[in-house]
């Protein structure tokens, strides 16, 4: 059922829209004693969702008992970082996914649904982990909140992926994420309906919570107004996810009728700290790339490889190689084995040779750079050669060349016309 649908492709919301919308929504849902709230983290701070979590916690007060940011694999988010992305809300009534320790598992799909709908690339069952708070919390209502942007792991972000990778367990999100890439990250990136979404959609239909789940999705795009939120659309089945999906690939969808020869791409130092987050750089580009075209990523807050420390270490070890490397390792050493989501991020990572890809960090050196695989160039020099207050997203000359940048690669997807159809 939707609760709430507005959205098109030149609208913006204002905020008092946006509380109007919500307050309509939750009056719509009747009196609740117990509410959860599951926001993505600081790396979508441009998803809205803080707005939309301070005006639930204005609507329900103490009701709104508890808020878990769906950290999936990512960092915790630190006090400054709430304080920034949820003013006003209490620090004491956040809590901390611990993707490792704190899940249950709801459920198991089949592996022979898993085979038949990834295409044969992979059989194995696939678990349906959550958060223990989500089945013990006692709550009478789940709020999951997201933006819906294309994304390299489940074609379109957020709906059920707030639950089943943002609140999952090691398991689910190692073997998820290596469904996606051994399916083919370029045939699932801005498709809806792949077969990550059908696993997750398959948990969700089997698996009953134990308390109802209500998804609020935002859209928001750059555009000649600034960022804007497009689309707001509250819902308690897969009707919000796909109208968001739908103006998504609208407003962030960028099909290109030439190839990028070379691409410049600023990653917010307050947004971007790894290049398990950073490298949307490589995933939302790769299908506008030209075959030896460059990619220079500006890092200045790239601290680290991993968000999760064994993550990290692996990152180190392995390296950014190409996907039969990347299978190869998988095949001989166990620890990749036990960690299926690395090892879909570095085939992520690799351009398969097709194109350069250089770093420009903040705090990793050089050696550490180029020991995964990565080109690195430093960043002062580039910054003062592409320097992103002078340039536009889209289309540039710098010194008679012509290249194209983005502000934020984490907003969009960009494809060449004809790699994309093809």
């Amino acid at each position: 059922m939707l609760y709430f649908e507005k959205g098109r492709p030149d609208y913006a919301f204002s905020r008092d829209e946006i509380k109007k919308a919500v307050f309509s929504a939750l009056d719509k849902l009747g009196p609740k004693r117990k509410v959860l709230v599951i926001p993505p983290d600081f790396t979508r701070f441009h998803s809205r969702a803080g707005e939309l979590t301070h005006y639930i916690y204005e609507y329900y007060g103490e009701r709104l008992t508890d808020i878990l940011p769906a950290l999936g694999t990512h960092f915790p988010m630190t006090e400054a970082e709430k304080g920034k992305m949820f003013p006003g809300i209490p620090p004491e009534i956040f809590r901390v996914h611990n993707w490792r320790e704190d899940v249950v598992t709801i459920g198991i799909v089949p592996g022979e649904y898993v085979k038949e709908v990834s295409g044969g690339v992979v059989d194995y069952p696939w678990p349906a982990q959550v958060n223990k708070l989500l089945i013990e919390g006692g709550y009478d209502l789940i709020l999951s909140l997201g933006q819906v942007v294309p994304h390299e792991v489940i074609g379109m972000a957020s709906y059920n992926k707030n639950i089943f990778v943002g609140t999952g367990g090691a398991e689910g999100i190692n073997k998820s994420h290596f469904i996606g890439a051994s399916y083919g990250m370029e045939r699932i990136m801005g498709r809806a309906s792949n077969p990550v979404r059908k696993v997750l959609n398959y948990a969700s239909e089997h698996f009953a919570l134990r308390s109802p789940v209500v998804y609020m999705q935002t859209v928001v795009s750059q555009g000649d107004d600034g960022l804007q939120m497009r689309g707001l659309y509250i819902g308690d089945d897969s009707g919000c996810f796909e109208k968001a999906a739908a103006l998504s690939l609208r407003v962030n969808f960028r099909m290109l009728d030439k190839e990028m020869k070379k691409v410049v791409v600023y990653l917010d130092p307050e947004e971007f700290r790894s290049t398990w987050v950073g490298n949307k750089s490589i995933y939302r580009t790769r299908m506008a790339i030209a075959d030896g075209g460059e990619l220079i990523v500006l890092a200045p807050g790239l601290h680290q490889f991993g968000e999760d420390p064994t993550n990290d270490v692996l990152i180190r070890k392995y390296g950014y190689v190409h996907t039969p490397q990347v299978l190869k390792y998988v095949a001989e050493n166990e620890d990749l084995q036990n960690s299926l989501g690395v090892a879909a991020h570095l085939i992520h990572g690799t351009s398969e040779g097709r194109f350069t890809i250089t770093y420009c960090p903040g705090h990793l050196t050089q050696q550490e750079i180029e020991s995964v695989g990565f080109q690195y160039a430093g960043l002062d020099e580039m910054m003062k050669k592409y320097n992103p207050a002078t340039l536009k997203d889209g289309w540039n000359e710098v010194d008679g060349e012509e290249i194209y940048y983005i502000s934020n690669p984490a907003l969009g997807l960009w494809a060449y016309r004809e790699r994309f159809n093809g």
